[in-house]
């Protein structure tokens, strides 16, 4: 319908175009808090070692099973724009610190919950958001107060760390191999910039295969590039290879504009063939001379000068990804050259082993035994390709909490403890704060709890119980880091426990949580415009606007 308004006269007045819809003041704040909230229901059931997993299909009837907020996210198609609102969450945090997007978008959506109770009591969405912000300042402190510094040399918290985040993951009893892979890969790309550490997670290749079980997965100290050898005649393997990378054609390049060449004579002709043919052996020379013995080439390699490398024996791949490339640079210490003119003996890269192995159907190059690898590949195995997907998952989510601890190296009681000692400093935090705001920040309080809730309710366990027993356990001096056993019921020291999670994934869930619930509640007003009908072939008409001839 036309949103119609009309002057004081009487006169009509179209303000918007016809088929846009509108909602506002509480239909459009509930329909937007129900909208997040449904997202938060989905999550909430995958929380926690003992949550269970979702099943998505898609459009093509690709099945994905899996508990990772993201990827459940991911897969599932949002229509409505404050759900959107909430993947966005998860995806934000999946970028930042790589684990607790449940935890984020299960907060965000009991913010809202609580919110709505309030908005019911009369209390304005601004002071409500005014609450939130402070409250979530506060907990951020709290969590700071709490960390406890880890050194990062100290293997048996790394695990721990690991072993946590994968603990939902159903990976059952490769966790422990999977976690030493993950701490082994991370030290190993892990570099000193100043007085910071960084462990970027990207220059760990991570490569999937299905076959074998997940207890084969591997470390590997170099890169595994998805192609095989060019040429049936050369080495298959080359032990201490010399590896030039090269992101130059080895091949004739064609002229630009068409051009006509005018032979009378047959010995012109062979004269003109033979020149093409030493131009490409002057390439294999050149790399010969630098005393290369594998080459790795970003674009093509002409049928000619493939020959005349298998007759020096010479091992090469071509068409090379660019991120492979810069990969293989870091691992084998050796320089991209864009001019084969350029190459020399420094540039070129060095490894223990190159060697072409033949993984189930495919064919691939192992560049390992690398001396100081600053990037590592993990061949993930296992026997399902969903097995295989969700393995990739967990390891993605240990490799990410490694890395955010070895950048930050600051750790947290999990199993809920965090959560109940936040929610405690938050009530008596409003109490000082007073006033309506008061009300806000008991209300962030409440919906943190969520977390050790969900974790119980999860579980099997009774969850007003558990978090009444929780508060009273929190109110003593030692028991700040009490949290649940979600096999037992009872309470443990998470830390004694092992169930370590880094801090920054927790600051980074409430920040998030806490901006998007915020934004949801200041909207009072939707104006969706009509979508543009769909033209022949479920194409727009030209232009994109309906009604167009």
């Amino acid at each position: 319908m036309a949103y119609l308004t009309t002057t004081g006269s009487g006169q009509p007045v179209l303000i918007l175009k016809e088929g846009t819809s509108r909602s506002r003041g509480k239909e459009a704040q509930r329909n937007n808090i129900m909208a997040a909230r449904v997202i938060g229901e989905v999550l909430k059931t995958t929380l926690g070692p003992r949550g269970m997993d979702k099943m998505l299909i898609d459009s093509l009837g690709d099945i994905t099973i899996t508990n990772d907020g993201a990827a459940i996210l991911n897969e599932i198609d949002v229509e409505h724009p404050a759900a959107k609102m909430m993947v966005e969450i998860a995806k934000t945090q999946d970028d930042m610190v790589g684990d607790g997007t449940t935890t984020s978008v299960v907060l965000a959506s009991e913010l809202l919950k609580k919110a709505e109770e309030l908005i019911d009591q009369g209390i304005h969405p601004t002071i409500l958001v005014s609450g939130y912000r402070k409250a979530a300042q506060k907990a951020v402190e709290t969590i700071n107060k709490m960390a406890v510094p880890v050194d990062i040399n100290d293997r048996k918290t790394l695990l721990k760390i690991a072993l946590t985040s994968m603990s939902s993951k159903a990976v059952g009893g490769a966790r422990e191999h999977l976690a030493e892979i993950a701490i082994d890969a991370v030290k190993q790309v892990m570099e000193q910039r100043g007085d910071k550490r960084i462990a970027d997670i990207d220059n760990i290749q991570l490569v999937k295969k299905t076959g074998k079980s997940l207890l084969e997965t591997q470390l590997i100290q170099g890169i595994i590039i998805d192609k095989e050898v060019v040429h049936s005649g050369m080495p298959k393997k080359k032990e201490n290879a010399k590896i030039a990378l090269l992101d130059c054609a080895l091949e004739i390049e064609k002229t630009e504009i068409s051009a006509e060449i005018r032979i009378r004579d047959p010995a012109q002709m062979k004269a003109f063939l033979d020149q093409e043919t030493s131009m490409m052996k002057a390439m294999v020379d050149k790399i010969k001379a630098a005393g290369a013995d594998v080459v790795f080439c970003q674009k093509g390699i002409d049928d000619m000068v493939q020959h005349f490398l298998a007759k020096e024996s010479i091992l090469a791949a071509r068409r090379i990804k660019e991120s492979d490339m810069e990969k293989l640079a870091r691992a084998t210490g050796g320089r991209i050259v864009s001019d084969l003119e350029d190459l020399s003996a420094k540039d070129l890269g060095q490894a223990g082993l190159v060697e072409e192995r033949k993984i189930g159907e495919d064919k691939m190059i192992f560049v390992e035994k690398c001396k100081d690898p600053h990037s590592v590949a993990i061949l993930l195995r296992a026997g399902l390709e969903r097995m295989v997907d969700e393995a990739e998952r967990a390891m993605t989510d240990s490799l990410s909490v490694i890395s955010d601890v070895i950048e930050n190296s600051r750790i947290v009681a999990g199993g809920g403890a965090i959560e109940v000692e936040v929610a405690k400093e938050l009530r008596n935090y409003a109490t000082k704060v007073g006033g309506r705001e008061q009300l806000a920040i008991e209300a962030f309080a409440e919906a943190v709890e969520v977390i050790p809730k969900t974790l119980a309710e999860n579980a099997g366990f009774e969850p007003i119980d558990i978090i009444v027993e929780l508060r009273a356990t929190h109110e003593k001096e030692d028991g700040k880091y009490k949290g649940i056993n979600v096999f037992t019921g009872k309470l443990q020291d998470s830390f004694e426990a092992g169930v370590i999670e880094p801090a920054v994934v927790k600051e980074q869930a409430i920040k998030s949580a806490a901006e998007s619930a915020a934004m949801i509640l200041r909207i009072d007003d939707v104006i969706a415009a009509s979508k543009p009908k769909e033209g022949p072939g479920g194409k727009t008409p030209p232009g994109g606007f309906e009604g167009e001839e």
